[in-house]
């Protein structure tokens, strides 16, 4: 039996052609699932509508998933160990990566992280449930969507299922606010002790996703910035020392990055270096674009694009007995390019998710969220304004799906534009036709 192309639960049907590789029906089903068409409508960094030109969730997807797959595909003819498939978690599919990349955000609520927050927030208070964007991601790929010939997931295989999860724990472990709900652990695990991972590790396949993750962040969100007017490509706007304080007061407050070492750095010294270096790149590439912005912002991410990619490579991690997917110079983890890289993910976090206009609309997300919210909690109430066959669905799951999380699936699932419509339905003094489709 091949571990890789294992799959949970599900019937041989015999309605599918054997010419087609396990990894492409993955990919099939993945992209004709409405929970990835809904990617289009969610918030990357600025709101889903706001303009023809900036990410949304699904652009953003997609150009992780592009970066992925050709990192694996120069990682596979650079190590020799991964075509020797010793291990089932220590091989780099390129197809199975973009279909990790591209499944990576289906759990993010409408509104980005605001929306992420206030869910989470409200679950927990009320009902002691936690809200996680990854954790959310797996009740899609393996409950809440619907396939032809399936009543409950996707039916994935196990490799793509396993390179999708960055956080392979449970939520229910103390302490822990990344990972997975018990529900979907459980099954996790299984495959996890099937495949013989070791505790807390994550496969070649999801540490590649999640650094490209981190790449394509720290680059495209500039971009976007850029092209916003929020980073303004100036010295008065990057020597400014309430930009400098920001940044670091961020990069000390996350307790979730300390491995890459800036204990070992004078952390506003490396700031002000890395913003300097990075204005003097635009400089010299904006006169010799004769003075064109847009050719420049491109040409600004294409290059650094390349530069973390060309980084990328495998390296052993003795205290853990497995491998690790990270930047790498001379043999070793390049720790200056991953603290590098990290300045420039707050500066796309400071300069664009806490704009104050960024911050109004934030507010007024949750706000949104926060009534849809209270509409739907009571379920006698809450079942009168919900469609039918989600309320059909929790009659035949109530047993083990409780009304709460119910409700966080429902609203989570909705894009920007569809929570502001259903809101609108509920508080506004006008809205569309009673007839329009839901």
């Amino acid at each position: 039996m091949d571990l890789r192309k294992l799959r949970i639960d599900e019937p041989v049907l015999g309605t599918f052609s054997e010419e087609r590789d396990e990894y492409e029906r993955d990919y099939a089903r993945l992209i004709q699932s409405p929970a990835f068409r809904r990617l289009q409508g969610k918030t990357q960094v600025f709101g889903a509508g706001s303009g023809d030109y900036y990410r949304t969730r699904l652009t953003h997807s997609l150009e992780v998933s592009q970066i992925a797959r050709e990192v694996a595909r120069r990682l596979g003819k650079q190590y020799d160990f991964l075509s020797k498939k010793e291990h089932p978690g220590l091989v780099l599919d390129p197809a199975v990566v973009e279909i990790a990349a591209l499944a990576h955000d289906l759990g993010h609520p409408p509104f980005g992280h605001k929306g992420e927050e206030v869910l989470n927030r409200l679950l927990m208070e009320e009902h002691g449930l936690a809200y996680e964007g990854n954790a959310q991601n797996f009740r899609i790929l393996m409950f809440l969507e619907k396939r032809a010939g399936s009543g409950s997931g996707l039916d994935l295989t196990a490799a793509t299922l396993l390179a999708t999860n960055k956080y392979p724990y449970s939520l229910d472990e103390p302490g822990r606010l990344k990972g997975l709900y018990a529900s979907e652990w459980q099954e996790i695990k299984h495959l996890r002790d099937a495949w013989q991972m070791p505790e807390g590790c994550s496969t070649l396949e999801a540490q590649l996703m999640d650094l490209c993750d981190d790449i394509a962040y720290s680059t495209h969100d500039i971009e976007d910035g850029i092209r916003a007017g929020k980073i303004q490509m100036n010295r008065t706007f990057f020597e400014d020392s309430r930009l400098i304080d920001n940044l670091v007061q961020e990069i000390v407050e996350d307790q979730g990055n300390m491995e890459v070492g800036w204990d070992q750095v004078d952390i506003p010294a490396m700031v002000k270096q890395v913003l300097a270096d990075y204005l003097q790149q635009w400089e010299e590439l904006y006169a010799q674009y004769d003075n064109e912005s847009s050719r420049t912002r491109r040409e600004m991410k294409a290059r650094w694009v390349s530069v973390f990619a060309g980084k990328v490579g495998i390296i052993d991690a003795p205290s853990k007995g497995w491998k690790k997917v990270t930047f790498v110079e001379s043999g070793q983890q390049d720790l200056e390019m991953l603290r590098t890289m990290e300045i420039l993910k707050k500066l796309a976090w400071v300069t664009l998710i806490k704009d104050f206009r960024v911050q109004r609309l934030q507010k007024r997300s949750e706000i949104m969220i926060r009534r849809l919210w209270d509409s739907f909690r009571v379920p006698d109430h809450g079942r009168l304004i919900l469609p039918p066959d989600w309320v059909a669905s929790y009659d035949q799951h109530k047993q083990h799906w409780s009304w709460p999380r119910f409700i966080a699936d429902y609203i989570s699932g909705m894009t920007d534009a569809y929570a502001e419509k259903v809101y609108a339905e509920l508080y506004a003094s006008k809205s569309g036709s009673i007839y329009e489709m839901d």
